[in-house]
């Protein structure tokens, strides 16, 4: 199998062009970013289909190109990537659209959550899962248990049914 040099630069061009988009921080970059990567990985989905050949639809083989036929598996699947990314473009629109409504500005902001989470100490008292009955220093289950378990989860019930 040849491949086109010139196609397979462009592909190459193209995804990193899409990689370094994706990686900024504007909402618009990122869109056009990621839709530039799936045009160059249709690229190399094309030059993986090897050389153009005679069109692979029984009874239509003629002479004009030569004796080779051209693969079919990559043209279908750079369909069902096209259609797939139309459907993509269409959401990212959206989510655009949508972006534009709430507030004005393109950049995406630091959660301040996951700041709130990077400045949280890193004891095993201060975790999220921590249980009180852990040992505060250490973070080990004591003899104390969970409070967790069948009888905490049937109480409310009983109560409830106790109410009515």
């Amino acid at each position: 199998m040849v491949a086109n040099l010139v196609l397979l630069i462009a592909a190459g061009a193209m995804i990193s062009a899409g990689v370094y988009l994706m990686l900024d921080r504007a909402m618009t970059k990122m869109m056009l970013g990621l839709l530039i990567l799936g045009n160059g990985a249709n690229l190399l989905l094309l030059q993986s289909g090897g050389a153009a050949g005679n069109p692979p639809i029984i009874g239509q083989g003629h002479n004009a190109i030569g004796e080779h036929t051209s693969d079919p598996l990559a043209q279908a699947m750079i369909l069902t990537a096209i259609v797939i990314s139309m459907a993509m473009t269409a959401f990212i629109l959206t989510l655009a659209y949508r972006q534009y409504r709430y507030r004005t500005a393109d950049l995406i902001e630091d959660d301040t959550e996951d700041a709130a989470n990077a400045a949280r100490p890193t004891a095993a008292s201060a975790q999220p899962d921590h249980d009180a009955s852990d040992d505060p220093k250490t973070g080990k289950n004591t003899s104390h248990g969970d409070s967790f378990g069948p009888a905490s989860f049937e109480a409310p019930v009983k109560e409830a049914d106790d109410h009515d």
